[in-house]
Parts: structure tokens; sequence; C-alpha cells
């Protein structure tokens, strides 16, 4: 199983609390193509290796704010 089919499986699990959790891609391929599988697959971000410190700093950051905003639509919509 790759990273891609592990994704689309926690996508699936029935307790929200899991199937959301953050997830990114670190890989070696940094393709346009391979940064769309990994958002098809469901993945919140991609990261290609070699690591920049800069640019992790920035997908995290991206990530947390997007989950902090779908949690405030979540709790203003109940």
């Amino acid at each position: 199983m790759d990273g891609y089919e592990a994704t689309r499986r926690i996508r699936r699990v029935p307790d929200a609390a899991v199937a959301n959790v953050p997830i990114i891609a670190m890989t070696a391929n940094a393709f346009e193509e391979d940064k769309k599988n990994a958002y098809n697959a469901g993945m919140n971000g991609h990261i290609a290796k070699p690591i920049k410190v800069d640019v992790l700093m920035s997908v995290l950051k991206a990530t947390l704010k997007s989950i902090q905003e779908k949690s405030r639509h979540v709790s203003t919509e109940t």
C-alpha cells in the first residue's frame, strides 16, 4: 500500500476525528502531477524532498489554518 491508498482509506474511516487528521505528503516526487495526485487522494499538502524548513513551515501553517477555519465553520452551523 502506498501513501495515496493509505490516505484514501483514512479518509473513509467513519470516525471524523480520525478521517480528518492532517496528512501531508513528504516525497522526492516533486512534479505537478505528483502534487495533484496527493491532493486528489485527500492529502492536505505536499512537500518535496529535500525538505526546506521555510517550505515545511509554510505548508504546516496553511494546513493548520485550513483546519481552524473548517472547525469554526462547523461550530457556527451547530
